[in-house]
C-alpha cells in the first residue's frame, strides 16, 4: 500500500490579491504550442493556428468553464470573438488565459453595448484601457506587460496582506461607489481574493454571499 503523506499547511498571514468579481461567464483562451498537429478537419475545436513560431506552431482554443466552444457551437458568442481576433490574442503567448466574457445580453450586464472579456491574471497582464493601471500598474509587479487591446483585465482592488477586514472594507467600497470595471454601474457583484502562497482563489458576494451557488 503506497504511502500518503500529510498535505503541507500554507501561512495564512501571507499576500493576497483581490479584485472586482464581474458577474458574466467563464472564459478561457488556450494557445498551444507543438511541432504537429492532425489536419484541423480531425480537431474541429481548434479556432485558429500561426505556423513559424519558435520553429513550431500555435494553436487557439476557446473555452466555457466547462468545455470547449466553437463558433458553431458557442457560450454567448465568446468563439466567435476569439476567431475574429485571433491575431491579437496569439500575443498572449502559449498557456491557458483566463478570464470573464461579460456585457450585453450576459448576466448583470453593466449597461454595456457590447461585450468584453477581462483576464484574471493582474500579476502578468495591464490593462491599457485604464490609464492610471498603464502607468504605474508595474510597481511591486515587475514581469507584468500590456494585456492585447482587444482584452481588459479585472480591476485589482487591493494588493497586501490577506485579512478578512480588507476584504470587507473592499466590499463596501464597491457598494458605495458601483463597479470599477464598468463605471457608473451601482450593482456590483463582489470581489475575489487570490492568495498567493496557497494558490488557492476566494469569492464573496454582496448579496447571498451564505447561500449556495444557484439558489
Amino acid at each position: 500500500m503506497s504511502f500518503e503523506p500529510f498535505p503541507k499547511i500554507g501561512r495564512l498571514t501571507r499576500e493576497c490579491v483581490i479584485t472586482e468579481k464581474i458577474d458574466g461567464t467563464n472564459a478561457q483562451v488556450n494557445v498551444v504550442k507543438a511541432p504537429y498537429w492532425p489536419d484541423d478537419a480531425t480537431v474541429p475545436a481548434i479556432i485558429a493556428r500561426k505556423d513559424g513560431f519558435e520553429g513550431e506552431s500555435l494553436f487557439m482554443f476557446a473555452g466555457s468553464r466547462t468545455r470547449y466552444v466553437t463558433p458553431e457551437d458557442d457560450n454567448y458568442g465568446f468563439a466567435a470573438w476569439v476567431k475574429a481576433n485571433a491575431d491579437e490574442l496569439f500575443t498572449l503567448g502559449p498557456g491557458r488565459h483566463f478570464g470573464e466574457w461579460w456585457g450585453q445580453k450576459i448576466q448583470r450586464v453593466y449597461g454595456l453595448t457590447d461585450k468584453r472579456f477581462s483576464l484574471f491574471n493582474t500579476t502578468r497582464w495591464i490593462d491599457q484601457h485604464d490609464p492610471e493601471a498603464a502607468l504605474d500598474a508595474t510597481e511591486g509587479r515587475p514581469t507584468a506587460q500590456l494585456a492585447p487591446a482587444c482584452c481588459y483585465v479585472v480591476p485589482e482592488l487591493y494588493r497586501g496582506m490577506f485579512s478578512d477586514r480588507v476584504i470587507d472594507n473592499m466590499l463596501a467600497k464597491l457598494r458605495a461607489e458601483g463597479s470599477v470595471a464598468a463605471p457608473g454601474f451601482m450593482n456590483p457583484e463582489g470581489v475575489v481574493a487570490f492568495h498567493t502562497a496557497t494558490g488557492v482563489l476566494f469569492k464573496k458576494t454582496l448579496e447571498k454571499d451564505e447561500q449556495p451557488k444557484g439558489k
